[in-house]
């Protein structure tokens, strides 16, 4: 991790070899594969914030979203270089296999998955479950380096004003989908249906 910290750049496995005094042997048993050392590091990055925090109210899926947004954020900061390199090894990756040049095994991401997963857990008694998907998915381009990046790069955003745009942003999908919810919600009612099927 320190090497992409200092270096800004995806290592080779024989310079991750050098720089920790190991045989390339050694490492290679480690990381078989960019893609192997990348997903490493993304673990230890956001390893802390892949469950609800604590004392986060179980039962409510906003408070359980902002409480993940909140507590991501600064790992953000702090794992910027190596979350950025995971995000530039992806794409670098998505180039060659379309070029049929790819010759390692491809970088795998979607911790946001899971974690999203459980912060919505609360509203699956409510929304439809392509509703409750979609917001899923939506949450899903906000809840990583991609949205920090744009409105860093892009629009010149310091953390707190990106971690508040975020949270707006986060805030409007789940309103739209609470909102969806009711209104598919209330002709089953009406014909004694219960939600969610």
């Amino acid at each position: 991790m320190d090497l992409i910290q200092r270096d800004g750049h995806i290592p080779s496995i024989a310079e991750v070899a050098v720089r920790s005094n190991v045989s390339r042997a050694t490492a290679y048993r480690y990381f078989p594969s960019r893609s192997a050392l990348i997903t490493s590091v993304v673990d230890a990055s956001l390893g802390p914030v892949r469950s609800v925090p604590p004392g986060t109210d179980a039962g409510d899926a906003r408070e359980r979203v902002h409480a993940m947004f909140k507590a991501t954020f600064p790992r953000f900061l702090q794992f910027e270089p190596q979350l950025r390199a995971a995000l530039q090894l992806a794409l670098e990756q998505w180039a060659l296999q379309r070029a049929g040049l790819l010759e390692e095994e491809p970088y795998r991401r979607g911790h946001r998955v899971g974690i999203l997963s459980t912060a919505l857990a609360p509203l699956k008694p409510d929304l439809q479950p392509a509703v409750r998907d979609r917001l899923h998915r939506a949450l899903s381009v906000l809840y990583g380096i991609e949205a920090y990046t744009i409105l860093k790069d892009m629009w010149g955003m310091g953390e707190k004003e990106i971690e508040r745009t975020v949270l707006w942003m986060a805030d409007a999908l789940i309103d739209a989908s609470v909102r969806e919810g009711k209104a598919q919600a209330a002709p089953r009612r009406a014909n004694g249906r219960p939600n969610g099927r």
